[in-house]
């Protein structure tokens, strides 16, 4: 292993070191992963559970410093049980990341959730729009989207083309809100979306639309928009509305922003050709 990957001295005033190959790889890998996980907890209540064992650990140094036997009691008390109260407390946040595990590229190559959970949410938007009727999509990535998920109604539940256009019924008590599905799971109904940060975004779009793109704008989530109105499709990506042309045209971009990474000039011919249809009209 040692010919494989040889030693070598750090330069300069750290020339005493020895540093190996998988030794850098090793680093590399420990803060990815401290970063994945930083990433999942934004926007989450886990970032004040985090705040607050830290606080617990500054405590337990300063009873040590100072000699206080009845914390310091009290802090070794807690080390017999952190483990089990870590995972119970971390929960969400360990399930999405393992979900997220499973969904990678590379790991996941073989799952077809994905295909699948586009191809009904294409034949709901499709259903939606003879029947007039208006909607607000969300299709997460990577992000975690609990923070909106907890605004609404808890569902949990398959995905399937029924479902789906039934949410968004007139008559309905959740058509207001906004549906989130994560994979072939719909999460939740009737949710409310933050708006976008500027103030003075057009005029001519509904809530639903400012909705879309001010999610868009905080999480990599994919934000479709039924306008009932204009009988028209939108999707809100990276803060940004495209209209869609038809069915079809709403598969190819779902794929392209769920499945593969963004294509920028893509993304911008996109946009240049939504806005100049928006000035004719």
């Amino acid at each position: 292993m040692d010919k494989l990957f040889p030693t070598f001295h750090l330069p300069g005033v750290l020339s005493f070191l020895t540093v190996r190959p998988l030794d850098i790889l090793d680093i590399l890998l420990v803060a990815y992963i401290i970063y994945r996980i930083l990433h999942l907890m934004k926007g989450t209540r886990a970032v004040q559970i985090m705040f607050g064992l830290l606080a617990l650990v500054a405590i337990a140094i300063v009873a040590q410093l100072y000699q206080l036997p009845g914390t310091s009691w009290v802090i070794s008390s807690l080390k017999t049980v952190w483990v089990v109260a870590f995972v119970i407390l971390f929960q969400p946040e360990i399930r999405n990341a393992l979900t997220q595990l499973g969904r990678n590229r590379f790991l996941g190559i073989f799952l077809k959730g994905e295909v699948h959970a586009i191809q009904v949410v294409v034949k709901g938007c499709e259903s939606l729009l003879e029947r007039g009727y208006g909607a607000i999509i969300v299709l997460g990535k990577n992000d975690g989207l609990k923070n909106y998920t907890a605004t609404g109604v808890e569902l949990n539940a398959r995905l399937t083309e029924q479902l789906l256009v039934s949410l968004f019924i007139p008559e309905s008590p959740l058509h207001d809100g906004a549906v989130i599905i994560q994979g072939e799971t719909l999460l939740a109904a009737g949710c409310t979306l933050p708006l976008p940060k500027d103030s003075q975004f057009s005029g001519d779009y509904g809530m639903r639309h400012r909705a879309a793109v001010g999610l868009s704008e905080e999480t990599d989530a994919v934000a479709i928009v039924i306008s009932e109105g204009k009988r028209s499709i939108s999707i809100a990506r990276y803060g940004r509305l495209i209209e869609v042309k038809n069915m079809q045209d709403l598969r190819d971009k779902l794929n392209r922003a769920l499945h593969t990474k963004a294509d920028k000039k893509e993304i911008e011919k996109d946009i240049i050709s939504t806005d100049q249809k928006n000035k004719e009209e």
